[in-house]
């Protein structure tokens, strides 16, 4: 096992993981503003809290993941076998963020639906 193989991919990955995850994360809370809003009756003040506490939480759980997905089990030992150990990370650590944008999204579109429940029995569809 070459260990500076699986340092390079270290050095690849994690640069990587951050970027998605941001990117992600800055995409999804920007868009999201409007989500709260509604949910929360036009309360902007409230509505940005809980937004920002989603995107920490967001961004916890995803860094927390990358890093703990980190390990490449059986070392690279040549450029080919790095790629591969590389494509299986970020590809494996993208799904998991597509699967967390869509939880997300429903979370999102569920507190929207509640919302206009409330509102509607209350009178002020």
């Amino acid at each position: 096992m070459n260990t500076n193989f699986i340092v390079i991919a270290y050095l690849i990955y994690l640069p990587i993981a951050l970027v998605l995850t941001y990117y992600v994360a800055t995409t999804l809370f920007k868009n999201s503003k409007v989500f709260m809003l509604d949910i929360f009756n036009g309360r902007e003040e409230i509505a940005g809290a809980t937004n920002t506490l989603f995107k920490v939480g967001f961004y916890l759980l995803n860094l927390g993941f990358a890093l703990y997905i980190l390990k490449i089990k059986y070392g690279p030992v040549d450029t080919q076998e790095t790629i591969e150990a590389l494509s299986l990370k970020i590809g494996g650590f993208s799904v998991y963020l597509g699967v967390m944008l869509f939880l997300n999204l429903y979370l999102f579109f569920r507190g929207k639906r509640v919302a206009k429940e409330k509102r509607i029995q209350h009178g002020q569809a």
